[in-house]
C-alpha cells in the first residue's frame, strides 16, 4: 500500500483512514446529513465507502485525507481530491462527520487539499461538485474562491453544480492566503 503523506493546518491534520475511523464514518453515513454524498447508507455500504476512499489512494496515487482536529484529536471529516470513474475532472471534495459542521474545518482542509494538488501533483485546476440543496458546500466553495462553472449530471448523484477553483497562477501572489 502506498504512504499516503500527512498535512497540518493551523488547527487540523490531514492523515490516511484507517479502519479505526469507520465507526464514525458509518455514523455520518447512517445520517440524513449524508443524503447528499449517496447516504443514507447501511454499515456494509458505508464500509465499501470507505474502501474506495482508500483504494482511491493506489488507484489515482492520490485521495481524500482524514482530518483531525490536531488540539483534540478528533476525527472531523473526509476532504482532499477525488475523481472516481463517471466524474467530469478531478475535484476536491469534502465530507464533515456528525458535529462538526460550521466550525471552519471543510474550509481549512480543502484549502491545504488544493494548495498540494497544485504544488505536489502539478494540476492547473480543480472543481468541486456541490449537490444543489446543499448550502453548507456552496458555502464552502464560496468562501474558496471558486465560482459555478455550470452543471453535471451523474448517474447516481443526480445533477449537481460544478464550481471552479482559482488556478495555482491566480493564488501564486500570495498562495493560501489569496483566499483571504
Amino acid at each position: 500500500m502506498m504512504q499516503i503523506p500527512t498535512l497540518t493546518t493551523q488547527r487540523l491534520t490531514l492523515r490516511g483512514l484507517t479502519n479505526d475511523d469507520f465507526p464514525t464514518i458509518a455514523d455520518f453515513y447512517a445520517s440524513e446529513r449524508s443524503k447528499h454524498v449517496g447516504g443514507p447508507a447501511t454499515k456494509e455500504q458505508s464500509w465499501r465507502m470507505l474502501a474506495a476512499e482508500l483504494g482511491h489512494w493506489s488507484l489515482r496515487g492520490y485521495g481524500r485525507w482524514a482530518v483531525d482536529e490536531t488540539a483534540t484529536g478528533s476525527f472531523v471529516g473526509v476532504i482532499g481530491p477525488w475523481n472516481p470513474l463517471g466524474w467530469p475532472e478531478p475535484e476536491i471534495g469534502w465530507d464533515l462527520m456528525n458535529g462538526h459542521e460550521g466550525k471552519g474545518f471543510a474550509t481549512e482542509a480543502a484549502k491545504a487539499a488544493l494548495e498540494y494538488v497544485y504544488e505536489v501533483l502539478g494540476w492547473t485546476t480543480a472543481i468541486s461538485l456541490v449537490s444543489p440543496p446543499n448550502d453548507g458546500s456552496r458555502k464552502v466553495a464560496q468562501r474558496m474562491g471558486a465560482t459555478k462553472d455550470g452543471m453535471f449530471a451523474h448517474e447516481r448523484h443526480g445533477t449537481l453544480e460544478i464550481w471552479r477553483h482559482l488556478s495555482p497562477d491566480a493564488l501564486s501572489s500570495g498562495g493560501i492566503e489569496a483566499y483571504a
